[in-house]
C-alpha cells in the first residue's frame, strides 16, 4: 500500500498541503477528487519523489520513497507535464519504456493506440492536446506497475475518447488489478469508475470513504415543488434545483415515509461534493 503520514508542503507563503495523512491500498481503483487548486496534483508529485515534502513521509510497501529507486519503479506517474523528449516518436517512445519498465505491455500500447487513432508516428510535440493525454495514458497503463497514477488524464479528450480510456481503464484493471489513482475534476464522470474516493479541499483531506458508502449516505427526491419542499422540511438538504414545476432535493441520511408523489433515486456525487467543497467545516 501508500501510505502517506502528516504530509505538509509549503510553497513560500502557500500550504499546498497541510498534515495529510491517507491510505491507498492494493488493487483499488481511488478517484483523488478536488477542485482545481487544492493540491492533488502537490501530493502525486510527493508520492512519486518528484516534488519534496516540507514535513512527513510517504511509505510504499514499508519503505520510504525519498531517494529510492526500487520503490519508484513499482510507481507510474502520468501528468500534465511532458517529460518525453519532443522531438521523438510516439513509437520510439514506446520502445524505450519498454527498455526502462520491465513489465511494460509493448503489444497493447500499439494496440491501445490503434483503438483510439493514434499515429505513433506522430512526434510528441505535434500532438493536440488530447493526443498527447492519450500517448501519455497509454504508457502508464501499459506500463504494468503495481501503482498507476493518472492526474487529469482525459484533459483535452472528447466525450467519446474519455468514455472509450474510462472503460481501457476497466478492462486492463479487471485483467490484471492493481492500485489506480485518478486525480480529476470531472466527478460525474469517473463515478462510474472508480471505487474509492478521496476528496482534497484546501490541501487536506475532506473525505475518505469508498464510493458505496459515500452514494448510500443520502438521496434525491424529485417531484412537484411544492410536495418536495413540504417533504424535505426539517432534513438535511444538501442542494435543491428547479427546472419547471419540478424539484430535486439532494439529502443526506435515509429515506423514511416518502409520499407517492415523489421518486426517490441514488444520491448525485457531484452534487454531494459541491457541497462538500462549499462546507468550510467539512463534514
Amino acid at each position: 500500500m501508500i501510505e502517506i503520514k502528516s504530509l505538509t508542503k509549503d510553497y513560500k507563503n502557500v500550504r499546498a498541503l497541510d498534515n495529510v495523512t491517507l491510505t491507498f491500498e492494493e488493487n483499488k481503483i481511488y478517484g483523488l477528487l478536488g477542485r482545481n487548486g487544492v493540491g492533488k496534483s502537490t501530493l502525486l508529485n510527493i508520492i512519486t519523489d518528484k516534488v519534496f515534502p516540507s514535513q512527513g513521509e510517504v511509505l510504499v510497501d514499508g519503505e520510504k520513497v525519498s531517494n529510492n529507486d526500487e520503490v519508484l519503479g513499482k510507481m507510474f506517474l502520468m501528468n500534465e507535464k511532458n517529460y518525453y523528449p519532443e522531438s521523438m516518436k510516439v513509437y520510439e517512445i514506446f520502445n524505450w519504456t519498454n527498455e526502462f519498465y520491465p513489465d511494460f505491455d509493448l503489444v497493447s500500447a500499439f494496440e491501445l493506440a490503434d483503438k483510439f487513432k493514434l499515429n505513433t508516428k506522430s512526434k510528441v510535440k505535434a500532438l493536440s492536446t488530447g493526443y498527447a493525454s492519450i500517448f501519455k495514458a497509454i504508457v502508464a497503463l501499459c506500463s504494468n506497475t503495481k501503482y498507476i497514477l493518472l492526474d487529469e488524464p482525459v484533459l483535452g479528450l472528447d466525450a467519446n475518447h474519455r468514455d472509450l480510456l474510462y472503460k481501457v481503464i476497466l478492462d486492463r484493471y479487471a485483467n490484471n488489478p492493481k492500485t489506480i489513482i485518478i486525480s480529476t475534476h470531472l466527478i460525474e464522470e469517473v463515478s462510474s469508475v472508480i471505487e474509492e474516493i478521496v476528496i482534497i479541499h484546501n490541501g487536506k483531506v475532506l473525505l475518505q470513504d469508498s464510493c458505496e458508502n459515500v452514494l448510500s449516505s443520502g438521496y434525491t427526491i424529485t417531484g412537484k415543488i411544492q410536495d418536495v419542499d413540504e417533504y424535505i422540511d426539517g432534513k438535511d438538504v444538501i442542494s435543491t434545483e428547479t427546472f419547471g414545476g419540478l424539484k430535486n432535493a439532494y439529502v443526506k441520511g435515509k429515506p423514511q415515509n416518502v409520499p407517492s408523489s415523489l421518486e426517490v433515486s441514488k444520491l448525485d456525487l457531484q452534487k454531494l461534493f459541491i457541497q462538500l467543497t462549499n462546507d468550510k467545516e467539512g463534514i
